[in-house]
């Protein structure tokens, strides 16, 4: 049992599967849309069944205010604004959506043109995630980006000339082939562009994914670690504050919606493949919830729940509820990503456990330098940071 005085923040993530061209490197769960598809008729059945999918999860969070909303994929920003329009109007019937809210869209180069971004920023949409990857059309065309270095330009301008004052830029790094100068010259270039976040990541090979089963040539270990110390580097020079391991923002600018993740709080997901988290404070738990992958078996299940008396979520495919162990390791697993560490009361407060739950690898963790336990506040060193893996494995 545990023991909440209050429940954490709630979030909302909403996710969209479709995109032109599956990426070699992407394991999230998109699917590439086909010509034989009614984009817009697909769009709307699938608008209809992630409301039917929030109207399941309400009776989880009745009372509780979403204080973000995240809309990923996939590729958003396919879909069309007066549809984006209608799916934000029906969360807003249904939910207590904070005045303040941070809305966030993925957004990729060469699906979106002014008119479409200032279209969604009349929808709601105040803070965009635009998937750059690179600025450089060799490198861009090694990693299967159906965009080049221009039309990634061209969408940042026309973000910021549409009004957007919040913008991320995602890029990637240890490219297929990229050299130290290549690295380099994709922060300054983004650096150029006066936007407020960047998200800069290292290409990893991940499993089912096409790249791991025909990897292509990356940069040895020390010149990938080369690549961040001094991209890293020029991020600090440039204003940005390096608040999570692979996130970046300029002051008040930081992504609240990660950071509520990061700090283990609630969130509902719904959309194909959709994961959530909620903590109850009545039955004094934590439960996760899982969807349904594939979005026409997920559309379809949603379709024929409508017509049946039953009222379990029918494309809800996976339910859980965490041990204390589950609990401890699940928190340190995210909380360890934030630069600064975190406040020893927040444990209590998003965990409802007391701290001595993970003293004992709390106290391995200082033993072997890989963070700092001042007092009330907890953190990871650079050591720490930098064998991230070897640090959140002590609390499995």
């Amino acid at each position: 049992m545990l023991n909440f005085t209050t429940l954490p923040p709630l979030s909302l993530y909403i996710h969209y599967p479709w995109c032109v061209q599956k990426c070699p490197y992407c394991d999230f769960n998109s699917h590439e849309t086909t010509s034989k598809q009614s984009s817009h008729i697909r769009d709307q059945d699938y608008i209809h069944a992630l409301i039917s999918d929030l109207e399941y999860e309400l009776p989880s969070v009745w009372g509780r205010s979403v204080q973000t909303i995240f809309i990923g994929g996939g590729t958003p920003s396919l879909i069309q604004p007066e549809q984006l329009q209608q799916l934000l109007s029906e969360i807003r019937a249904r939910v207590r959506l904070s005045p303040m809210a941070e809305i966030t869209m993925e957004a990729n180069p060469g699906t979106v043109d002014q008119v479409k971004f200032a279209e969604f920023r009349e929808a709601g949409i105040n803070r965009l995630s635009i998937g750059i990857q690179s600025f450089n059309d060799q490198l861009l065309k090694k990693i299967g980006r159906i965009h080049n270095a221009q039309q990634a330009q061209m969408a940042i301008e026309q973000a910021k000339q549409a009004g957007f004052d919040n913008i991320n830029l995602d890029l990637m790094y240890a490219l297929p082939g990229q050299t130290l100068e290549q690295a380099l010259s994709d922060i300054q270039q983004a650096i150029a562009f006066d936007t407020s976040h960047l998200s800069h990541y290292q290409l990893t090979l991940e499993p089912n994914t096409l790249f791991a089963h025909q990897p292509p040539q990356l940069p040895d270990d020390d010149l990938s670690y080369d690549m961040q110390l001094e991209c890293q580097q020029l991020l600090t020079e440039a204003g940005f504050e390096h608040y999570e391991v692979s996130a970046y923002a300029q002051s008040g600018k930081q992504c609240r919606h990660n950071i509520n993740y990061w700090q283990f709080g609630d969130y509902l997901g719904i959309g194909a493949g959709a994961h959530g988290k909620i903590s109850d404070a009545f039955q004094q738990n934590i439960i996760r919830r899982w969807k349904e992958k594939h979005p026409l078996s997920y559309m379809e299940q949603e379709k024929q729940q409508q017509s049946s008396t039953n009222t379990q979520n029918s494309s809800m495919i996976g339910q859980q509820t965490l041990s204390k162990q589950d609990i401890g390791f699940e928190f340190m697993l995210n909380s360890t990503r934030l630069v600064n560490g975190f406040d020893s009361q927040l444990f209590f407060a998003h965990t409802g456990l007391p701290l001595m739950q993970i003293e004992p690898q709390l106290n391995k963790a200082v033993e072997l330098g890989l963070i700092e336990w001042h007092q009330n506040h907890i953190k990871p060193t650079q050591r720490g940071l930098q064998y991230l893996n070897e640090l959140q494995e002590l609390f499995l």
